[in-house]
């Protein structure tokens, strides 16, 4: 059978809490929501980080931001990390992006130069939305156009906003292939849409339709913070939260947008079936969400809670085999996408890559599994996000352990308390529970070689078992399929793996 083509969809800041398939709420994810009707549904995907460029990085490199370099927002990933895009392409597909990277190290736009990995044909990065707008269209798109009336007064339409221009590139390349459909070269094409991100930029229409739409947070909207940690307080007390007495938030524009993405989604998949293009797999997410004033915080930041963390992940295979497709339970992560796609394309994952196929749990769930979640800084131009503030979450099915390294730690039952109010942490009748989730998260820092580890991750106030420790084990670079072979550095050869150092002083 030939390789399946793979469409890769991704917003940017819209969480579970934001798709009607998975929250019930009218927000008018149509097409988000048609996919998950036709797909497998991941109702406990994670983001590896909550804040764009480190998520991305896990997304399309299949390792940890704390790894592939850009560990906070404007850093680049390193010269010798391979990308989604180079492993299809030097797997025989077309390798299409379009839209936000976030990953050159340069600014939020980006640099406008296509990585030799891409199309450069429809690379479409802010850098290159920015070049096609004059400066007064700048100014309105980042400044000047906050409400309805803005729009109408400018005469802005669909087809002034980045995600309409996304979309765009997107058909045209779909026609493209189908008309050269011969050539049987399957694709790769990745649509990253920045909405529904700030500016909120949208026709008028839209937001039009929230004016009056009030998202209810439940007990989120009350929690007073006293039981958590005191960086969440300070940042409740410098960024206060837009939510009125009745723990309801109001943000028309965001909301706008959010409707607005789904239907320039929705354009894209209409296209793609009408086209009839076969043997296709669609896949949608996000980087991360907005805490939306839960927790009486706003933005993204350190904290694990389910708002900014949670991710939706739908995964559409094509038509003929979309039979019994169901909601998956198992914890999974934007790790895991690259070792998926990789797997439906046949392309051997090199050790580097730390995630699963998680196709393999839609017939085996694996309730044992977790995963991890890092943040380390909001960026590094600015600390009006507080700084540093490094947290390592480990989710799995029924519990998620939060280590704020500076500060205090949350333990929460994932079950018994989804708003995630009551911090569990001390409570001795969960002790076992907690103990044993630290040893596990413990232990994939280790697997990964996360480069932030120190045995104060493992010297919690609560864990009086464990002691400070200097020397530990030396794990070398796994092998990525491109990078020449990692050398010993006291004998110059081929490394013979993971070892105990010894380093007794000699004179």
């Amino acid at each position: 059978m030939s390789k399946p083509n793979i469409i890769l969809i991704m917003t940017d800041t819209q969480a579970t809490n934001m798709v009607g398939c998975y929250t019930g709420k009218p927000l008018n994810t149509n097409n988000i929501d048609g996919l998950a009707e036709q797909g497998y549904r991941f109702d406990s995907a994670y983001t590896c980080s909550p804040v764009c460029t480190p998520a991305r990085a896990g997304l399309f490199t299949g390792i940890y931001a704390n790894q592939s370099g850009p560990w906070t927002n404007n850093v680049a990933l390193g010269r010798n990390i391979s990308t989604m895009g180079r492993y299809f392409k030097d797997s025989g597909y077309s390798t299409c992006y379009i839209g936000k990277w976030h990953l050159d190290g340069h600014d939020y736009f980006g640099t406008g130069i296509c990585p030799e990995e891409w199309d450069s044909d429809y690379w479409y990065d802010g850098a290159n939305y920015l070049a096609d707008l004059n400066d007064h269209q700048i100014h309105l798109w980042r400044n000047g156009l906050n409400t309805a009336q803005d729009l109408r007064d400018n005469e802005i339409d669909e087809t002034f906003t980045w995600a309409h221009r996304i979309s765009e590139r997107a058909i045209s390349y779909l026609n493209s292939y189908h008309v050269q459909e011969n050539s049987k070269q399957p694709f790769l094409m990745v649509l990253s849409y920045d909405e529904p991100h700030h500016p909120f930029t949208c026709p008028a229409e839209y937001i039009e339709k929230y004016e009056d739409f009030y998202y209810d947070l439940g007990d989120k909207a009350f929690d007073d913070l006293s039981q958590k940690p005191s960086h969440q307080q300070l940042w409740s007390e410098a960024m206060p939260a837009p939510v009125d007495e009745q723990g309801r938030y109001h943000h028309p524009l965001y909301f706008a947008c959010n409707d607005f993405v789904d239907d320039q989604i929705g354009r894209v998949i209409k296209m793609l079936d009408q086209s009839q293009i076969e043997n296709t797999w669609v896949v949608y997410t996000s980087d991360h969400g907005e805490m939306m004033g839960a927790h009486k915080l706003i933005s993204k930041g350190s904290t694990g809670y389910d708002d900014i963390t949670q991710i939706p992940l739908i995964i559409r295979p094509p038509k003929n085999r979309r039979k019994d497709v169901k909601p998956i339970v198992t914890p999974v992560s934007h790790i895991d996408i690259l070792p998926t796609l990789m797997a439906l394309a046949d392309i051997e994952q090199p050790d580097i890559l730390p995630g699963d196929n998680i196709l393999d749990f839609v017939n085996s769930p694996n309730e044992k599994r977790g995963v991890m979640v890092e943040f380390n800084r909001y960026e590094v131009e600015h600390d009006s996000f507080g700084g540093f503030i490094p947290m390592r979450v480990w989710v799995e099915k029924d519990f998620k352990l939060v280590i704020n390294l500076f500060t205090s730690d949350e333990l929460y039952n994932r079950n018994d308390d989804p708003d995630e109010i009551n911090n569990l942490i001390g409570v001795s009748e969960f002790a076992e529970i907690r103990n044993q989730m630290h040893d596990r998260l413990l232990a994939y820092m280790n697997k990964i070689r996360d480069p932030f580890r120190t045995f104060e991750w493992s010297t919690r106030p609560w864990r009086k078992d464990k002691k400070t420790q200097w020397m530990g084990a030396f794990r070398p670079r796994p092998k990525d399929g491109y990078s020449p072979v990692v050398r010993d550095y006291d004998t110059g050869m081929p490394t013979a793996g993971v070892k105990v150092e010894d380093k007794k002083l000699k004179f």
